[in-house]
Order: structure tokens, then sequence, then C-alpha cells
């Protein structure tokens, strides 16, 4: 059967009259800020106690977009006899969000976990030359990374977690065990001051 002339102007009108009597999901941004979701590539973060300089991130990148310099410290032997070491001192780290695609390479590869995203998309500059952000403003985004999702409640304890709650337990028990024996020794102290102290006296006497 042949379709009706008019037919699709008229379900075109009807769509539109069915639209116009919705509520408007029209969010005025930026009065209004957007729900976004928590794994959402904003910028990234930079927790630099973490970072070793081990170059996997600036070696990855795509785009080459991250610009690490360093230099090396001699650190002393931690023990008397011990033999002096090495590590890398980083000087700068920076990233220049005119060229990143943010592809999330360098945050996957990151062996320390000293690069993150945050959510925060609202860093645009008139001049592309403040795009570069340097290690001091990467740590500033530190502060707007969201917590982690919790485990789910059958999971596995991490093995790191597992390791340094250990540790610590160890850590407790042996505290508890030096204030008990201190309080043991300092009670025994206390009871044998009077004896002594009684002694002269007796001697006096006799």
């Amino acid at each position: 059967m042949p379709p009706i002339p008019g037919s699709g102007l008229a379900k075109g009108l009807a769509v539109t009259l069915r639209t116009m009597t919705k509520k408007t999901v029209t969010e005025q941004y930026p009065d209004v800020q957007p729900e976004l979701p928590p794994r959402t590539r904003g910028v990234i973060g930079l927790f630099e106690e973490n970072c070793t300089v081990c170059m996997l991130c600036a070696r990855e990148c795509p785009d080459w977009c991250i610009y690490i310099d360093s230099h090396k410290e001699t650190v002393p032997a931690a023990a008397p006899g011990g033999r002096e070491r090495s590590r890398n001192v980083l000087d700068r780290f920076a990233i220049d969000f005119s060229l990143c695609m943010y592809c999330g390479i360098c945050i996957e590869v990151c062996p320390f976990d000293a690069l993150f995203w945050s959510p925060e998309f609202e860093y645009s500059e008139t001049d592309i030359r403040d795009l570069t952000h340097e290690r001091d403003k990467l740590r500033e985004w530190m502060w707007t990374v969201p917590a982690p999702p919790a485990l789910d409640p059958g999971a596995e304890e991490p093995k790191e977690l597992a390791a340094a709650r250990k540790t610590a337990d160890k850590l407790a028990a042996q505290r508890e065990a030096a204030e008990r024996e201190a309080a043991e020794q300092e009670a025994a102290e206390r009871e044998a001051a009077p004896r002594d102290s009684a002694r002269p006296e007796q001697e006096g006497r006799e």
C-alpha cells in the first residue's frame, strides 16, 4: 500500500507536540554544574611523594606531552659499614594539556600510583602556554581526586593492606609488651623502696 501523502510530516509534528508538553531538561551551565561520573577524565593530578622518576609515563605517552627533569643524590648508608646509595630526585614534572589526548596511558603504566584522574575540567586559558601545568599545579589537582570506590563485601583483602595490618599489629604488640614490662618494673621498685628505708631504722634500734 503506498504511503499516504503528508504522513511523514504528520509524524514529525506529532513528535514535536509530544516534546512540547514535557518538562525541559536543559541545564544552564555554568550556573548549574553537571553531575559527572566518578571515572571522568578531566585533568591529571600528581602525587609527588610516590614518583620515583622512572620515566615510564613520559616514554609511553603517545603525544610526548610529559616533561620530567631530575638529578641524582647520594644517600648515606643506613647502618655502619653499609654502602651509600644513589636515588633520583624530581626537579620538574609538567604536563602540556594542549597536546594531551586524555588516553590515560600514563596513569595506567605508573607502577607507584603517582598519577590520578580528577573530574575537574574547568581549566581553560586564553594563552595556550598556560595549559602546561607544572608539578605545583598538578599537586593542587590531587585535592579534587575522588576517593576510590569501596571494595565488594566478599572481595579478598589486598596483599599490601594485609601486610601493612600485620606489621601494625606486630608493632602494637611490641609496644604493649614494653609498656607492661615498664609498669611491672616500676611496681617492683615501689615495693622495694619501703623495705630499703625500713632497714636503717631497724639497725639503729638494735
